[in-house]
């Protein structure tokens, strides 16, 4: 149902630019709800029975602001509320001006507050004069309101304080893979499919039931971190997500999947730059790193006079070459890794066999006992990507046995 509408709506334009209305749309619409019911919910239990915050006055909620950029990480009035504005949205001739002002509302609620940065530029690329949807006002506003009844019919309401079921997130998931599988590699390379995701997180979390922190040094949309959620969040209800993004697009995207899956604005750091160069999260280190990084992406390298001087890469001796970053992102994952960590990467093969420079890495994580397991995978598992790609899990605190495991997983799948 949700794709059939995704696809009757978008018309001329392209689905992999089309998906930042209808997935803006859904997050509009959870935020809304979220903060409703969580507003409810605190005036439900001061003893006030049959509060509605969709139809309480702008000026007696503006009062409670504060407040709730605190707790919530946002702030929206009841008028600019999701069930609000599509309930004008058919009659609306000035939709167009209307959303904008919303969306600029909610962003700038959260300036000069710790929650600045994670909802700075959330809505940016939900473009209201984009040309694309209608030549007039009067046709972008026809797409925008049958966005908008299509999202508000979407039976995506869920428990919020207890969590029990994920419609929005489920919905978003399926929406950007079937976005990428559409998109082909343009799209597919910033998402990991869900299997794969299971898989390096079941990796990751193997013999492993003290994790608090999680990262992934090349987010994407955030897949990866979330599948973490599913598996361990609702037991760890505290679980950090750290993740670095180079794509502004993608980053937005993976800072809405964080809100999307309930995950509170204090525990999540999503850092928008370029991971090898100018990484945000230096010094930290975190209990469990997974991550399916761009396959022989071309890099700086040895142009660069300070690389090879920089405490994630220098302990090999050498860096990765310029035409594929692979083992530079390996080695600033190892950098990142507790003693008691595991990290899981999905690796181009590549990795494992070339020479020069990759060799020496190579020579280096096997010297130090860092490698614990090397998996091959089937083919065709990624979008765009037909060759079979292998998982490398590396762990600091290895049992000095030296062995590493390898397993043939290119024939075991469904």
């Amino acid at each position: 149902t949700i794709w059939a509408i995704a696809n009757k709506l978008r018309g001329k334009v392209d689905g992999w630019d089309f998906k930042a209305y209808v997935l803006g749309t859904i997050f509009y619409r959870y935020i809304s709800e979220n903060l409703t019911s969580y507003i409810n919910k605190m005036q439900e239990d001061a003893g006030e029975d049959g509060f509605d915050y969709a139809t309480f006055p702008d000026e007696a909620a503006a009062e409670a602001k504060e407040q709730l950029v605190a707790e919530k990480g946002f702030f929206i009035l009841p008028s600019q509320l999701f069930c609000n504005v599509a309930a004008k949205a058919e009659k609306d001739e000035n939709l167009n001006e209307t959303l904008a002002k919303t969306f600029r509302a909610i962003e700038a609620s959260a300036v000069g507050t710790d929650a600045e940065y994670k909802m700075r530029g959330l809505f940016s690329d939900f473009i209201v004069d984009n040309s694309k949807l209608g030549i007039t006002v009067a046709d972008r506003n026809k797409v925008f309101a049958d966005v908008i009844i299509a999202v508000r019919d979407m039976k995506l309401s869920q428990d919020f304080q207890n969590n029990k079921n994920d419609t929005f997130g489920d919905t978003y998931e399926f929406l950007m893979s079937m976005y990428a599988a559409n998109a082909g590699k343009s799209g597919g390379e910033f998402f990991t499919p869900q299997e794969v995701s299971e898989i390096l997180v079941r990796l990751a979390t193997y013999d492993n039931d003290k994790i608090d922190s999680v990262y992934d040094p090349a987010c994407g949309s955030g897949s990866l971190l979330m599948k973490f959620q599913k598996i361990i969040g609702k037991k760890n209800p505290n679980l950090k997500y750290y993740g670095q993004e180079i794509n502004p697009t993608t980053y937005n995207l993976c800072r809405i999947n964080m809100f999307l899956h309930n995950v509170n604005y204090n525990n999540f750091n999503i850092a928008l730059g370029d991971t090898l160069l100018n990484p945000a999260h230096r010094g930290m280190e975190f209990d469990a790193i997974v991550s399916n990084p761009p396959y022989s992406l071309k890099w700086v390298g040895k142009d660069s006079p300070i690389l090879i001087n920089d405490e994630r890469y220098a302990p090999a001796g050498v860096l990765a070459p310029k035409s594929a970053a692979d083992l530079a992102f390996t080695m600033h994952m190892l950098s990142h890794l507790k003693e008691s960590g595991i990290c899981a990467i999905v690796e181009f093969p590549g990795v494992l066999f070339r020479g020069g420079a990759e060799m020496q890495i190579r020579e280096y994580l096997i010297q130090n006992n860092y490698v614990d397991t090397v998996i091959q995978l089937p083919a065709n598992l990624f979008f765009g990507v037909g060759i079979a790609t292998c998982i490398i899990v590396l762990k600091r605190g290895k049992k000095k046995d030296g062995n590493v495991l390898f397993i043939n997983a290119s024939n075991e799948y469904v």
